[in-house]
């Protein structure tokens, strides 16, 4: 089987995908892998033809780089219809090179999905969030400024989508694109008790794997110094303010602390560090999490559920809308504790919150419990199993078509 395969240029996006696409090549698929330079390597490493599309990025304005770094729905989509544009002449000349048998493509990702949709390929939708649908959707608790964001841009993108119809591609509405729907089939990376709703997504179309990630086994524990884990990811992180305010509740306390502070903050800012914490621009997080005991996360969700795949407690700081819906999840589990804004700009609240959810023997079950939960799905076998259906099953229609 030749797959084309499309993401945006986002780890919490990569990430998630690489081991699914090693699982797949181990099988003797062939994988084109359309992405940017910085996920060169762990594309590669996984066995896939990497396709580096950097050149066809549209060029931002510093007022365009202020809404993307603010996650906003509507820039970011603005975005993805330009792109589009931008990579239709190089994808149909390497449809016509390669002959792909079907497309594996980011949810967020318009071109891949796009393309699939031009040239009549057998599209799998590879979703990195929760799957949203209007039942789903009540747990994206968005604020009022996110909702601007959506209502007010929905009129520009749609303006946006028409002007693709030139290139082929048919656009009724920008939302046919964002959003998920049942008649694609599509690659959840969590299991069914952790996606909100999950009872009303079709079973022949959605497949919950579970995280798709390296096998690593468990570190040493710390029983005198625990080692707490802090991330806030690899987009809204350029957080001084919350950093110095976990150095000040952690310092001297009977703890070991690891700050992945990002590429965009230097640590030497807040040297002196106390000999307990280490501040790093970027950690493997999956073996830090092997050793933690306690994961202060801001729930993007391919954290959160690598936090939970290891088993580790989570102290939830979550900064929108989205990353609101997976903190709530990890709430509904009970593995986890809300991380309040009140809390983590108070070092003293901040220290007694870690020092509790530490000592806190049913925060540490529930973790457990989704431990076995996430891992029974079966994370890249079981995606893999399902893109070999999908290709067996298709014979020059839809499988839609089929039912």
């Amino acid at each position: 089987m030749r797959i084309m395969w499309f993401c945006i240029p986002a780890f919490g996006h990569t990430n998630p995908t690489v081991e699914f696409v090693r699982e797949l090549v181990r099988r003797g698929h062939e994988i084109r892998y359309y992405s940017f330079e910085p996920f060169r390597h762990r594309i590669e490493a996984a066995g896939a033809t990497f396709i580096p599309c950097d050149s066809y990025l549209p060029p931002l304005t510093e007022a365009d780089m202020k809404r993307l770094k603010k996650v906003s729905t509507t820039e970011m989509s603005l975005q993805s219809f330009r792109t589009t544009a931008n990579m239709d002449g190089m994808l149909s000349e390497e449809i016509q090179r390669f002959r792909p048998d079907l497309v594996v493509s980011d949810a967020a990702c318009f071109w891949g999905k796009l393309t699939a949709m031009k040239h009549r390929l057998p599209l799998v939708c590879s979703t990195t969030t929760f799957a949203f649908n209007r039942y789903s959707s009540k747990y994206m608790k968005q604020s009022p400024g996110e909702i601007a964001d959506m209502v007010l841009g929905l009129p520009r993108l749609n303006r946006e989508a028409r002007k693709l119809a030139p290139l082929g591609y048919h656009v009724k509405s920008a939302l046919e694109i964002v959003q998920n729907d049942n008649d694609t089939n599509t690659v959840v990376y969590t299991s069914p008790r952790f996606q909100p709703c999950s009872d009303t997504f079709d079973p022949r179309r959605y497949r919950f794997v579970g995280p798709c990630v390296q096998d690593v086994p468990p570190g040493p524990k710390d029983g005198q110094r625990p080692l707490v884990y802090i991330s806030m990811g690899t987009v809204i992180n350029d957080r001084p303010d919350f950093y110095k305010n976990c150095i000040e509740a952690l310092r001297d306390a009977p703890v070991k602390a690891l700050i992945a502070c990002g590429h965009e903050f230097d640590p030497s800012a807040l040297a002196p560090l106390p000999e307990n914490i280490r501040m790093e621009p970027y950690v493997e997080q999956m073996a830090v999490l092997a050793e933690a005991s306690l994961f202060i996360t801001h729930c993007g969700m391919n954290s959160a559920s690598e936090g939970l795949y290891m088993g580790v407690p989570e102290l939830l700081y979550p900064q929108t809308g989205e990353q609101r819906a997976v903190a709530q999840r990890v709430l509904d589990m009970g593995a986890g504790r809300m991380l309040h804004e009140a809390d983590a700009h108070t070092p003293q609240r901040l220290r007694a919150l870690v020092m509790e959810a530490l000592g806190d023997n049913a925060l540490l079950k529930a973790a457990l419990d989704m431990r076995d939960d996430l891992r029974a799905c079966g994370g890249a076998s079981t995606a893999a199993d399902f893109v070999e259906e999908i290709f067996t099953s298709y014979n020059g229609q839809s499988l839609l078509q089929k039912a």
